[in-house]
């Protein structure tokens, strides 16, 4: 405060330093088969900026990531970026692997107890699997979000992919084309914003 008051600059600057955004991802979120800039992680800076929130994203995603190799290395990754918010967006290969769903949970789960430790506000988002993976499986899977986010008590984006057309994904059906970015973007956005104050 006495710095504040006696106008110096080093203490404006430290006042107005963006906090850390970290978007815990796998290709889905790494901009997988499509230009970085065209990425919804990208976009949601612009939107950021656009709206002068004062926050930068951090996109630690890989594509491939499992939840067990993203729990391996998320604590670095915390250290490393001390995030004010963690959007964490993994899942969708455990799924299309069959793993099991309880192990998906557990390692989940303890990346959300590491983000409650370091003090950061969390967004959990929800993933789906085509049908072709059977009823009960599909269902025991998507069910994992929403009990987690219950447990936790942290805000949940049901599903990253909402809105997302047939017509908007790569040739490989799985992972979104460039078009679909902006809706991804206003997906996370909407559920982002509360975070944001």
């Amino acid at each position: 405060m006495l710095f504040a008051a006696l106008g110096l600059p080093g203490a404006v600057q430290a006042a107005s330093a963006p906090e850390n955004v970290l978007i815990f991802g796998d290709s889905l979120s790494a901009g997988y088969g499509i230009d970085t800039k065209d990425s919804w992680p990208r976009l949601l800076q612009q939107e950021l900026d656009r709206g002068h929130y004062p926050f930068r994203i951090v996109n630690a995603s890989i594509s491939g990531e499992t939840t067990l190799g993203g729990r391996q290395r998320y604590a670095k990754l915390l250290k490393q970026y001390h995030p004010a918010i963690v959007i964490v967006a993994l899942g969708s290969n455990d799924g299309l692997r069959g793993f099991n769903t309880a192990e998906i949970e557990r390692n989940l789960h303890d990346i959300l107890v590491q983000t409650s430790r370091s003090r950061a506000k969390v967004l959990l988002i929800g993933m789906k699997l085509p049908p072709n993976y059977g009823e009960i499986y599909t269902r025991q899977f998507q069910a994992i979000f929403p009990r987690l986010a219950a447990k936790h008590r942290v805000r949940l984006l049901p599903f990253l992919l909402e809105g997302v057309t047939t017509e908007q994904f790569q040739a490989d059906y799985l992972h979104p084309a460039a078009a679909s970015q902006p809706q991804i973007t206003r997906n996370v956005m909407r559920s982002l914003k509360p975070l944001l104050r």
